[in-house]
């Protein structure tokens, strides 16, 4: 496997068992959960987001987008609890989320800079820096409607990176794009892991978790199957890859009641593949 730092240390004797010392985390959810309809999508999720950057993956319709959702404060929990517990390194008082959901609007007319520019002055950022560090100087005077998109995808990075807030949550950066400009966006995205931040990725792209992610968190049916140090956890499965790990945790899943195969990702059998309607969630 790809060789990673090691991620800070955090002590924690879990969301549910009292009080528990998160000497550096930066949030942690306490049994979450959020149904539609009375389904839940989460049920009972308790992780802790830490410094570097954490890949959320799983079968279509696994609640992964419902999961960052979440944790960018976008979906109120049924039940359950979230905790912020970064810092604004800016001035100290405000706990920031950066968000980039699966669409983003940019509205048409405007170049890149002038876009992110908007944004930028919310926050007292630098727009250029921050096209920079995303790769995007070459198009800053493009308009938004003539990027492609993958150009669209690291533009949103950006806004969603403005003044380094110590949450980024990215629900799949990668979507739908070439396998370039896929390791081009994941890697902007793992760039913004420097310091205390910490970055919550969604994604079917387990080769670019193998080469950037620090830390996963499995999701089937709306529960935690796996969750934690990724290194660590294919060393207890005794797997290299993320895709090994999927397969063997998924393997452990008893079938549903209606025989549903959680490793399929209810209807449309394809772990990689997004179902509009289905993969939102």
């Amino acid at each position: 496997m790809t060789e990673r730092p090691d991620p800070p240390a955090v002590t924690d004797d879990g969301p549910a068992g009292g009080e528990a010392t998160f000497e550096h985390a930066v949030a942690v959810t306490d049994g979450l959960t959020r149904t539609y309809g009375g389904v839940p999508v989460l049920d009972s999720v308790s992780i802790t987001v830490e410094p570097g950057l954490t890949a959320v993956i799983g079968p279509n319709g696994s609640g992964k987008s419902t999961l960052l959702g979440a944790l960018a404060g976008t979906i109120a929990p049924t039940a359950g609890e979230i905790r912020h517990l970064g810092v604004d390194r800016t001035d100290g008082n405000g706990k920031p989320i950066g968000y980039l959901p699966q669409r983003v609007p940019f509205r048409e007319g405007f170049t890149a800079r002038e876009t992110l520019a908007f944004y930028a002055r919310l926050v007292e950022a630098d727009p250029d820096a921050r096209l920079a560090a995303v790769g995007l100087t070459d198009a800053a005077e493009k308009p938004v409607e003539a990027l492609s998109g993958g150009m669209k995808r690291l533009l949103g990075i950006a806004q969603a990176t403005l003044g380094d807030p110590s949450l980024v949550v990215l629900d799949e950066p990668t979507s739908g794009l070439d396998p370039g400009m896929r390791e081009r966006a994941f890697r902007a995205a793992a760039d913004q892991t420097t310091g205390d931040a910490g970055v919550v990725v969604s994604t079917h792209d387990l080769d670019l978790v193998d080469a950037h992610a620090d830390r996963v968190v499995l999701l089937a049916r709306g529960r935690v199957a796996a969750a934690g140090d990724l290194d660590a956890l294919c060393d207890d499965r005794g797997v290299d890859t993320t895709a090994e790990l999927y397969d063997a945790a998924m393997d452990d899943l008893p079938v549903s009641e209606d025989g549903d195969d959680p490793s399929r990702g209810g209807n449309d059998g394809e772990r990689g593949v997004h179902v509009t309607g289905i993969s939102e969630r």
